[in-house]
């Protein structure tokens, strides 16, 4: 029992509130450091292996081209690596899912900490930081070691001013880097999307009742908010009615076993699961009559 405790109180320590702009209170998972470090790396990889296939292109362009082509060359190949390295995150994360390669492979993606959607400004923030923190003290000490004139002082300063950033995470309760802290965000574990269809995505909210995701996105915000009040209420003479009238909507017969309340509740749950899950990648769908917008995965 006390184990179980002290498991329950160390995983509550990762879990924040998040309310959106709807009034929907998201419950996340911080990502810890190691997930973070994980998904940073893999991104590394990815990106030396760009920069890698950039130059096999290019020197196949100065086979061919000879001494000719070898200013050009090099201009493609500092316009690559200036792209990369300002860009590669920052196109990422700005899109629906945002997350790096690096941070898709590991579960992760970024989030408001507002609980608004994640804009552009935000993004670019976070990861202009990482310039400071991490590409500008490498590339001098990279660049002295390749020219030969590595001051080993210099070069362990760096090394130091690296991982005083990079064990930022480490110090603080929300696990955020520099870049986060100033733009107000943070790295959660998102859930996995499903990639069948909307025919195949079934929904269970109890043994004896199944939705697919068509008769889960019928309704919005605000009306499985007014759901959620029906069910807290528990008065007999609007479950029935409620529970008939969402029957009729979405196509599914009365069992004719009084099942409403759990009807209802089975219904609530799904469908506030599949709208969480639709709010946690951008995606809203503010009431029945919000066709623009969606909340499917």
């Amino acid at each position: 029992m006390v184990d179980w405790a002290m498991r329950n109180r160390a995983e509550q320590s990762w879990r924040r509130t998040l309310i959106t702009p709807e009034g929907v209170d998201l419950n996340l998972r911080l990502a810890d450091a190691w997930q973070r470090l994980g998904a940073f790396l893999i991104d590394l990889l990815v990106m030396v292996g760009m920069l890698a296939l950039l130059h096999l292109v290019l020197a196949i362009i100065l086979s061919i081209t000879g001494r000719s082509g070898r200013e050009v060359s090099a201009i493609l190949y500092l316009l690559g690596l200036f792209v990369l390295r300002n860009f590669y995150f920052i196109l990422q994360e700005v899109g629906p899912r945002a997350a790096t390669i690096g941070k898709r492979a590991t579960g992760l993606r970024v989030v408001a900490r507002s609980g608004e959607r994640l804009t552009a400004d935000r993004v670019i923030a976070r990861n202009l930081m990482r310039e400071i923190e991490f590409y500008l003290p490498v590339s001098f000490v990279i660049g002295d070691l390749a020219r030969g004139e590595a001051d080993w002082l210099l070069a362990l300063g760096g090394i130091a001013w690296v991982l005083i950033f990079v064990l930022f995470p480490l110090f603080n309760r929300d696990r955020m880097r520099i870049g986060d802290l100033l733009a107000g965000t943070w790295v959660v574990r998102a859930p996995k999307r499903d990639l069948q269809g909307d025919v195949g995505n079934v929904w269970e909210g109890s043994p004896q009742f199944r939705f697919t995701d068509a008769q889960l996105d019928v309704y919005g915000v605000f009306e499985l908010q007014t759901l959620e009040k029906v069910l807290r209420d528990s008065r007999p003479e609007a479950i029935v009615p409620v529970a008939g009238a969402i029957r009729r909507k979405i196509g599914m017969p009365d069992d004719g076993e009084g099942h409403d309340y759990a009807f209802l509740t089975a219904y609530y749950n799904a469908a506030r699961a599949r709208m969480e899950r639709g709010l946690l990648f951008g995606k809203r769908k503010l009431d029945k009559y919000d066709t623009g917008s969606g909340t499917g995965g």
